[in-house]
């Protein structure tokens, strides 16, 4: 997240595996982004200076790396583009983490299936054959919402400083009560948006989504500003130089400057997303790209915020947490999103933010190990404290 960086430690539960085990890796292979989780014990802690040369060596990589570190290992976070997917095979292959999962049913599998490791996501069974043919790993394929809320609901469980609020500039962090946790809504901003009520470990249903989500700023993103060779993080970056009122409609501009009041609309609300280039005699090329991808920020993420408040109440639920890649700690998605719940609300919610919101997915694959027995007692070795070392400026507060 952003801001200064000067917090560079922080806590969290993690699990551990006995000295007889390697490591164990998890995907998420989603339409736009592939996510990975894997941890590394002690012995192979010594490949880490390679795997940090072989990010920094990749753009699209290094800015996703984060590292969990105790006397026992290390768990790793990273991510690649899915139209890159062949980065993260040879990452795979030149860290040799194919060759450190074990089969989950030993007695069914033979020595080859060692190489199965868990996956979630469409592509999960859409490179299924890719990962055979360049890696000789099979997919062992895991539900997509069962990971979503899986890993969710382990960070929340696991990690005090897990779930925040942001609005206006101000970040507060909350205490989840483990007794008190459900139900609670949970919106998973990826390529597309889904709406999941969570009432308990594996209890849960999706409600709702919208596909206006992370692909379509990417996508739409892209064609507005004709910069085709932009990553997400360039589409962020570039927004956060814009100026959305120079081309969306605001409330003052129907009114000459003032506000609705009757109806508590102030006069900067925005009436119409994109509202402005209907009067104004411009081309596309008219316009900064710094202001159209701000004004397509702002108003995806009105959008999902409002959708989200509106089936939080729909069910009668108080918490609504945001995960997904879209956010990336992002001051001014988060602003968005906080400031639509709070007024559709009238203030009676509040959006709240996990730290970890991209590899919810990822987390709870690699969290379903446990319950085939991959991993001794898996969740009853959490260790008390871990040092998170900041690899990409992504966990700075």
């Amino acid at each position: 997240m952003e801001g200064n960086g000067s917090e560079k430690h922080e806590s969290i539960h993690k699990f551990t595996q006995s000295n007889n085990q390697s490591a164990h890796l998890a995907l998420d292979i989603g339409g736009t982004l592939i996510k990975m989780v894997y941890f590394s014990s002690n012995h192979n802690c010594s490949s880490d200076t390679h795997v940090e040369r072989s990010l920094e060596e990749t753009n699209d990589i290094s800015h996703g790396l984060e590292k969990y570190h105790s006397g026992k290992g290390r768990l790793h976070f990273v991510k690649f583009e899915t139209t890159k997917i062949n980065d993260c095979l040879e990452f795979i292959s030149s860290n040799q983490l194919s060759t450190h999962g074990d089969a989950p049913d030993k007695k069914q599998h033979s020595a080859g299936a060692r190489n199965l490791i868990k996956a979630t996501g469409g592509g999960a069974f859409k490179f299924a054959e890719l990962f055979m043919e360049r890696l000789g790993i099979i997919l062992d394929k895991v539900d997509e919402m069962d990971c979503l809320v899986a890993g969710a609901n382990f960070l929340l469980k696991a990690n005090n400083q897990e779930a925040f609020t942001y609005m206006n500039g101000h970040k507060e962090y909350l205490q989840i009560d483990h007794n008190d946790m459900y139900p609670y809504l949970l919106v998973n901003i990826g390529s597309g948006v889904s709406m999941i009520k969570v009432e308990g470990d594996e209890k849960f249903e999706r409600v709702s989504g919208t596909s206006v989500g992370g692909g379509t700023f990417w996508g739409l993103g892209k064609l507005l500003t004709n910069c085709k060779s932009f990553s997400f993080d360039d589409l962020l970056k570039l927004s956060q130089e814009g100026n959305n009122r120079v081309i969306d409609m605001l409330v003052g501009d129907i009114y000459g400057g003032l506000d609705y009041s009757k109806i508590g609309l102030s006069s900067t609300t925005i009436a119409s997303s994109f509202g402005k280039a209907i009067s104004e005699n411009k081309e596309l090329e008219d316009y900064r790209p710094e202001d159209m991808a701000r004004s397509l920020l702002r108003m995806i993420s009105n959008n999902i915020g409002q959708i989200s408040y509106l089936n939080a109440l729909r069910f009668g639920l108080k918490r609504i947490f945001f995960g997904g890649f879209f956010i990336r700690g992002h001051e001014f998605t988060m602003d968005t999103i906080s400031v639509a719940v709070d007024f559709w609300s009238k203030g009676e919610a509040k959006a709240m933010f996990l730290r970890h919101e991209g590899f919810l997915g990822a987390l709870g694959a690699y969290t379903s190990y446990q319950k085939e027995g991959s991993v001794e007692s898996m969740s009853h070795h959490l260790i008390e404290k871990l040092e998170i070392i900041n690899a990409a400026g992504f966990l700075q507060t």
